[in-house]
């Protein structure tokens, strides 16, 4: 397995938009879904404890459809949750 290197999630106020590319760089299948491993290895990135234990109740609290990924009309309740339980503040949700 390859190093990969990640950006930083950017600080300060951020868009819906640059939260939404900031975890796109985490979607390793590419399949525009972020998935629960995959929200835990960006959680892990902001070195962040319990990575592992927020991202399964950050997909708990966003994954209406229960089918292991958040997508589509989803994202806005991963937005929330971001918000909420990580103090991160996403401005301009759009059409999210």
């Amino acid at each position: 397995m390859a190093f990969m290197r990640y950006r930083g999630l950017p600080q300060g106020e951020l868009t819906a938009e640059e939260f939404w590319a900031w975890l796109g760089q985490f979607d390793a299948d590419h399949d525009g879904r972020i998935s629960r491993e995959e929200l835990q290895r960006a959680l892990q990135s902001l070195n962040l404890w319990f990575a592992s234990w927020k991202a399964r109740e950050g997909l708990r609290a966003a994954d209406a459809d229960c089918d292991g990924a958040v997508g589509g009309a989803e994202v806005g309740r991963l937005f929330t949750f971001a918000q909420r339980q990580l103090g991160i503040k996403i401005t301009q949700l759009g059409s999210y």
